[in-house]
C-alpha cells in the first residue's frame, strides 16, 4: 500500500513538473494536474494540501538532487579545481536533462507569485564552491591574490548566468560548450597557467566521472549544496 501511495505521489509530481515547466505556476491548476496525471483532484489533495504544497515539494525535490552529485564529484581522483569543474558540468546536465530540476528552477524564478516560502537557491552553492576553493588553496592550487569568498560568488553568478542565456537562446542545447568557454575564462584567473593546454584540461575535468577511479583522501564538504535549509515557512506563519 505504501509503495502504491509513493508511486501515485511521484506520478503526480512528474505531471505537475511538466505543467509548471511549460505553463508556469499561475497558469497551472490542480484540475490541470489531475487531468495530466490521470488521478482525481481528491487523490492529489490526499498527497498535497494545496497547489503551493505541490510547488514546494517540487522545489524540495529539485534541491535534493544536489548533495549526491557533490559526493560523486568528490570521489573523482583529481585536484580540487578539476573536481569543481567536473561538478559544474554534472549540474549543468541535470538542468538540461532532468524535468524535476527544470520545473523546480522555474518555480523558484516565480516564487513571488507563490504564497509559501521556498528554499533559497544560491546560498548553499556559494558555500560549496567556497569549500572547493579553500581546499584548492590548501593544495597550493590558487593564485595568491584570489579572495576565496568573492571568487565563489563570482563563479556561481557566472555559472547561473550562463544557464539563463543558454536556456533563453536554445533550451540549453549548447550548455556544455558554453560552460567550457566560461571555464576557459575563469581558470586563468584562479590558478597558474597549467602545464598542459587549458582547453584539454577543461575537457579532462568535464569527463572525470566517466572514469572508475575514486579517491579516499578527499576531505568531505557540507552535504547541502544549492540551498540553505529547506525548513518550510508558510505565509500564514510569517510575522505580520
Amino acid at each position: 500500500m505504501q509503495e502504491r501511495a509513493a508511486a501515485t505521489r511521484q506520478s503526480v509530481l512528474i505531471a505537475a513538473a511538466q505543467l509548471f515547466e511549460q505553463r508556469g505556476y499561475a497558469a497551472t491548476s490542480i484540475a490541470d494536474v489531475a487531468k495530466a496525471s490521470g488521478y482525481t483532484s481528491g487523490a492529489i489533495y490526499f498527497h498535497f494540501a494545496s497547489k503551493e504544497d505541490l510547488a514546494f515539494s517540487l522545489v524540495e525535490e529539485h534541491f535534493a538532487r544536489w548533495p549526491p552529485l557533490v559526493e560523486k564529484s568528490l570521489a573523482c581522483d583529481a585536484s580540487a579545481l578539476d573536481r569543481l569543474v567536473c561538478l559544474s558540468f554534472v549540474v549543468a546536465r541535470e538542468f538540461r536533462d532532468d524535468l524535476i530540476v527544470r520545473a523546480g528552477n522555474r518555480l523558484w524564478t516565480e516564487h513571488r507569485s507563490i504564497s509559501t516560502e521556498l528554499p533559497r537557491p544560491f546560498v548553499g552553492w556559494i558555500a560549496t564552491v567556497t569549500e572547493f576553493l579553500a581546499l584548492a588553496r590548501r593544495q597550493e592550487e590558487l593564485l595568491p591574490h584570489v579572495d576565496v569568498a568573492r571568487a565563489a560568488r563570482v563563479i556561481i553568478s557566472a555559472f547561473f548566468g550562463t544557464h539563463t542565456v543558454s536556456d533563453a537562446l536554445c533550451n540549453r542545447r549548447d550548455i556544455e560548450a558554453s560552460l567550457a568557454a566560461l571555464w576557459l575564462l575563469l581558470l586563468p584567473a584562479l590558478r597558474p597557467t597549467p602545464a598542459t593546454g587549458l582547453r584539454e584540461q577543461v575537457e579532462q575535468a568535464r569527463l572525470l566521472l566517466d572514469g572508475p577511479s575514486r579517491s579516499p583522501r578527499m576531505a568531505p564538504l557540507s552535504p547541502a549544496a544549492g540551498t540553505s535549509s529547506c525548513v518550510r515557512v508558510r505565509a500564514s506563519d510569517e510575522p505580520r
